[in-house]
């Protein structure tokens, strides 16, 4: 972090950044949903001339050639990069090679070869991901309670069906119901982040820092959407992350066993700094998720980034 005072600062309050990310959903049993938003495309259709179909086969036939031609560059990318580079090696590490699309699809990157730490990490990772939360296991009942006794220190542990799960920003007396966007990483997302930055936890929890919305995020709830919308953007359930995001990520997962766990506290940190710079209410949440996951994809593009201590971001989070 000794770069830390030179580093381009990137503006929390500066929430008009550059164009969003389009988010899909994915289909595993543990992360599968998210709780708020939905992200749809507009389609347009127009009537055609036939000197538009003539023009329409030639600019066909150029592509044509231009992907073969960018196939053979690629295939010679990787083969040199196999040659040259090596597995783990420093230069791997900032060399990226992109892969041919077609049909207008966003650019896929490919990550250089995984270190063994790396693969080790990043299975271990997964198989968190898909965990989903089972509201009959003792085990994740006690999760729930451990949540209870970091967020209120000072108060009884209510029953698992309860009114009183609500003041933490669940939408109902029973928790579990609410799971059904993040599996049972959320949970420990939650928990990590409660116990390695306890400060930071209590004054997102009970709304400390700037001028609030009448109505506000539910606090639990976005922590899960939170959960989700990070694995997303990280790419981690495709079989190698193709994203700038993802592949940076994996250079933080060697660097800390913990990465995702301390990246999500910076998240949540950034989504709260972001919803009051724009002074939102709960029907813009899913807008204020968008802007954060944009400034998160920046700070982690930065060069002189190697762990997550050293994101701008951060800086916000207290102990």
């Amino acid at each position: 972090m000794a770069s830390k005072t030179l580093r381009r600062r990137l503006h929390h309050g500066d929430v008009d950044g550059k164009t969003h990310e389009h988010l899909e959903a994915s289909s595993s049993d543990g992360l599968n949903e998210p709780l708020l938003g939905n992200y749809g495309s507009d389609r347009h259709s127009e009537e055609c001339t036939l000197e538009d179909l003539w023009d329409d086969e030639r600019r066909k036939e150029q592509l044509h050639w231009t992907f073969l031609f960018s196939q053979l560059i690629a295939q010679w990318a990787r083969w040199l990069a196999n040659i040259v580079v090596g597995s783990g090696s420093f230069i791997g590490r900032f060399f990226t090679f992109p892969a041919s699309t077609q049909n207008g699809q966003r650019t896929r990157l490919l990550a250089p070869p995984l270190t063994p730490v790396q693969e080790v990490r990043l299975r271990y990772l997964r198989q968190r991901l898909e965990v989903p939360f089972d509201g009959s296991r003792v085990e994740h009942q006690d999760a729930l309670k451990q949540l209870w006794r970091l967020a209120y220190p000072d108060r009884d542990l209510p029953p698992l069906k309860s009114e009183l799960w609500k003041e933490m920003g669940w939408q109902g007396p029973d928790p579990s119901t609410d799971f059904r966007g993040g599996g049972f990483i959320s949970l420990e997302n939650l928990i990590f982040f409660a116990q390695q930055y306890p400060e930071s936890f209590q004054r997102l929890l009970h709304k400390q820092d700037g001028t609030r919305a009448e109505w506000e995020y539910p606090f639990a709830v976005a922590g899960i959407n939170i959960s989700f919308v990070l694995a997303q953007m990280l790419d981690l359930q495709s079989a190698k992350p193709t994203s700038l995001a993802g592949i940076r990520f994996l250079e933080l997962l060697q660097e800390d066993e913990m990465a995702f766990d301390n990246l999500y506290c910076v998240a949540f940190q950034m989504m709260d700094a972001q919803w009051l710079a724009k002074r939102a209410s709960y029907m813009e949440f899913n807008e204020v998720m968008k802007s954060t996951t944009t400034q998160l994809e920046r700070e982690l593009a930065l060069e002189d980034v190697s762990s997550v201590k050293d994101l701008p971001a951060y800086n916000l989070l207290t102990r």
